[in-house]
């Protein structure tokens, strides 16, 4: 694996409290890949003992990323040790702020505070970045704010607020900028069925690698939702075998115009369908 070439398993990431090893085969079997947690996921006082469940109840490593604590923190040195003690090579680093904090494995930076957010683009550029994740809850608390979403009883009750969106999109066109993958945040709300999947629907949209989440139970919605529709799949299919009768020029189909950009967006559903072209 090098950096530039890193996707996940699929796009349903899960987390489990790494503390919690009889969870860690039954998230496996939720997910695609399973991010177990040593950092906000397990209380202080149960931190060495998820560190000794890690090393101890070792699976799948092609299937694993490991979130660590954050640079500076006694935990970070700490989690970094027990790593390197399981067959995991993946991680996830809390609160990155600046590219010298990128851990020596494959990382993928998680930027959730102001500052992070303000040096992404020079964090996604480590040698070790493999990929960004944004996090909208401990960004928030960082500016001092109470809530990333809008109310009941707000206009646009549910979705993120504008600082939110805003760091979402700078996290999308970094990860893009250096072709690394961009994985999604959280759905909090496990209830919220219908918002997570509006949620994962732009996702997709917008070209996000993968989602995360929290509950088990969102996960075959994250799956199903980055699953092109058949019909997308035809229409993709139609649009590629166009572009070679004639031979990569402008043309038209179903009344649409195709040209470059709707020929990587074509592509790009096809390679969600797991079709190679």
């Amino acid at each position: 694996m090098t950096v530039e070439s890193w996707t996940p398993a699929g796009p349903a990431l899960l987390f489990c409290p790494a503390d919690r090893p009889e969870r860690y085969l039954k998230a496996l079997d939720r997910a695609d890949m399973v991010i177990l947690d040593l950092e906000d996921a397990v209380a202080p006082v149960n931190k060495a003992a998820a560190r000794e469940a890690l090393v101890a109840n070792p699976v799948h490593p092609d299937r694993v990323i490991v979130r660590i604590n954050p640079a500076g923190t006694e935990d970070h040195e700490l989690d970094l040790a027990a790593v390197q003690a399981t067959p995991y090579r993946v991680l996830m680093q809390a609160k990155v702020e600046e590219p010298s904090q990128i851990a020596h494995l494959p990382t993928i930076a998680l930027i959730e505070t102001p500052m992070g957010a303000l040096r992404v683009e020079e964090i996604v550029a480590a040698p070790n970045c493999i990929g960004l994740m944004w996090g909208a809850e401990d960004l928030v608390a960082g500016l001092g704010g109470t809530s990333s979403r809008f109310g009941v009883g707000e206009p646009y009750a549910g979705e993120y607020r504008d600082v939110a969106r805003h760091v979402r999109s700078r996290v999308r066109l970094a990860a893009g900028a250096y072709s690394k993958a961009a994985i999604d945040a959280v759905h909090i709300d496990i209830a919220d069925v219908d918002g997570l999947v509006a949620e994962v629907q732009d996702a997709v949209a917008l070209g996000f690698t993968a989602t995360a989440c929290i509950h088990p139970s969102q996960a075959a919605h994250i799956r199903d939702g980055y699953a092109p529709a058949p019909e997308r799949v035809e229409w993709a299919t139609r649009v590629l075998q166009g572009a070679v009768v004639y031979d990569g020029g402008v043309f038209q189909l179903d009344g649409q115009m195709i040209d470059g950009p709707v020929l990587a967006q074509a592509r790009a559903v096809l390679s969600r369908a797991g079709v190679t072209r």
